[in-house]
């Protein structure tokens, strides 16, 4: 009965580290939510808009659709491929039908899915483009949602003019990005 105690004790040190991460874990989140310019329902809808979108899609095609839905002030955008035209007009078509849906951009390829070391190099690709954001000092990058498939980057957000051309530009200026898509919402 002593050692479960004994093993207690010794991880508990271990734990305390801890909180001061959920704590500033907590207030990093909420200075983003702060400072986003979706409120919290939106943001909340958004969550829900791309796993409703995702689930009918998988309810429908399985694993032979290769398709990932973003969803940003209730506008969905569509990356990926399918394997014909068809099969991209019915995905934006599920992607229409999910309640509170404002807008598609469907950007779905007709190819073959992507190669795991393509969706790496887009994961990479993302982070360049977040970071550079940040550093660049231009715009607020929590007002930018970057999504990067095969080397196509995607901007969505609620921007003003000089914003989104920040945006771009550095987009555009990161290495491995092959072209800049603008599926921004603009605000005065």
């Amino acid at each position: 009965m002593r050692y479960p105690i004994l093993a207690l004790l010794a991880f508990l040190p271990l734990v305390q580290g801890c909180v001061p991460l959920v704590v500033g874990g907590a207030a990093a989140t909420t200075a983003m939510v702060a400072n986003d310019r979706r409120t919290v329902g939106t943001m909340t809808e958004d969550e829900n808009i791309e796993v409703r979108v995702a689930g009918r899609l998988r309810d429908r095609y399985g694993n032979d659709l290769n398709v990932s839905p973003t969803s940003y002030n209730r506008t969905v955008l569509l990356t990926g491929q399918a394997p014909d035209a068809k099969t991209r007009t019915e995905a934006e078509t599920i992607a229409r039908s999910v309640q509170n849906v404002r807008n598609v951009f469907n950007e779905i390829a007709v190819a073959g899915a992507s190669s795991l070391t393509s969706r790496s190099n887009d994961s990479i690709i993302t982070s360049k483009v977040k970071g550079r954001l940040v550093d660049s000092g231009k715009v607020n990058a929590i007002h930018i949602k970057v999504v990067t498939d095969n080397g196509i980057v995607y901007l969505m957000g609620l921007v003003n003019k000089t914003e989104a051309d920040a945006a771009t530009e550095v987009a555009r200026t990161t290495s491995g990005v092959q072209k800049v898509v603008r599926a921004f919402e603009y605000i005065n």
